[in-house]
């Protein structure tokens, strides 16, 4: 199978992704669908855009055609995403899914939730290819050694598919072999990008559109997830009490989140220039939701304007917003109830990336 080299370095005060690999003509033809792909004489390779998007696009083009081998790069993050099999509602495998997808509905899933087990369940059963009542333990072993590892696919998606195999067999299927003695991977102990307080101010002050200011205020101000702010409607602003409702947010909670006079002239400005109809932020079409995808352009834009080499994302702002408080005193057990979190111990890991006492401390 033909090789492609990545790696990752900068060139021209930028960091870019460079595939190098002998002369191949069907290999040149597939680099070059990337955006802003280009060829270095003097470096002899092919370069392009360092982002999670072209990542995923280097798995996905290359499969089954190139081998590739990544040098100084996290192999989680290359294969991150994996491609779903497309399955027809005709087979058995699709009826089991379309049944299984009806009882995640009425057990008041979330949209994503119910997405990603059933694409990982499909993928599941499409690969062991054996009947249900035939399937045991053995086969999600050799599931996760012979293709979850062998392909190189994260932690998450394995904890996905061992959590959407458990719910389908334990409780939908109420299968009777150890389903429950599968294991876990273990987790990695990774910290939260932070911005410093400059960074965010420069990317908050960075549109001109008051809506894109808008959204990314509101996101490091009260440490929304991007669906949660997506979700907002404008009667979920009390702005007479200074308070945000977060309706439905990670794991089916409600939340109030306290909002500062700057935020809320800022979102009064937004609604008389706008005035949005269903939600606080509509897409193009008018009562049609801003999307997701179009939100991470905004930041991505605002970044550039800034001068913000970083590869930020939206998450990076929640997590700065925490880290912020963290820093002026705001007790932790508060923190945890504005961010929304179960347990204190996913709170606790801000205290890792605070340099509120680390900051404080001499080198001898």
């Amino acid at each position: 199978m033909k090789k492609i080299r990545l790696t990752r370095s900068r060139y021209k005060g930028k960091t870019r992704l460079f595939l190098r690999f002998e002369y191949d003509r069907e290999l040149i033809k597939l680099v070059k669908k990337f955006n802003g792909s280009r060829w270095s004489g003097s470096l002899r390779a092919w370069h392009i855009d360092n982002t999670d998007e072209n990542m995923n696009l280097i798995e996905q083009l290359f499969r089954g055609i190139a081998e590739i081998e990544a040098y100084g790069l996290k192999k989680d993050r290359m294969k991150e995403r994996f491609i779903p099999v497309k399955i027809s509602d005709d087979t058995e495998i699709g009826k089991s899914l379309s049944r299984f997808r009806e009882y995640l509905t009425q057990k008041r899933y979330s949209n994503n939730t119910i997405k990603v087990y059933i694409e990982s369940l499909g993928m599941f059963l499409s690969w062991v290819s054996k009947d249900e009542e035939e399937i045991n333990n053995e086969d999600v072993l050799k599931f996760n050694t012979d293709y979850i590892m062998s392909n190189g696919y994260s932690r998450s998606y394995q904890n996905q598919v061992i959590s959407a195999i458990k719910l389908y067999f334990s409780r939908f299927r109420n299968r009777e072999f150890r389903i429950e003695l599968l294991e876990r991977p273990r987790k990695e102990r990774s910290l939260p990008n932070v911005l410093s307080k400059d960074e965010v101010k420069r990317i908050i002050e960075a549109p001109v559109n008051i809506k894109h200011k808008a959204m990314l205020s509101l996101i490091y101000a009260c440490g929304l997830r991007c669906g949660e702010l997506l979700n907002l409607r404008p009667m979920d602003i009390d702005s007479k009490r200074g308070l945000l409702r977060v309706w439905e947010g990670k794991g089916m909670k409600d939340r109030v989140v306290p909002l500062s006079g700057k935020i809320l002239d800022l979102l009064k400005a937004y609604y008389i220039n706008y005035r949005p109809k269903k939600w606080l932020f509509e897409g193009s079409t008018s009562g049609n939701k801003y999307t997701a995808r179009s939100l991470q352009q905004v930041l991505k834009a605002a970044c550039r304007k800034a001068g913000i080499r970083k590869q930020v994302t939206l998450h990076w702002l929640r997590h700065s917003y925490a880290t912020h408080l963290l820093e002026n005193g705001v007790n932790l057990r508060y923190i945890q109830e504005i961010l929304g979190h179960s347990s204190s111990k996913t709170t606790e890991i801000y205290t890792h990336v605070s340099n509120r006492d680390i900051g404080n401390i001499k080198s001898p």
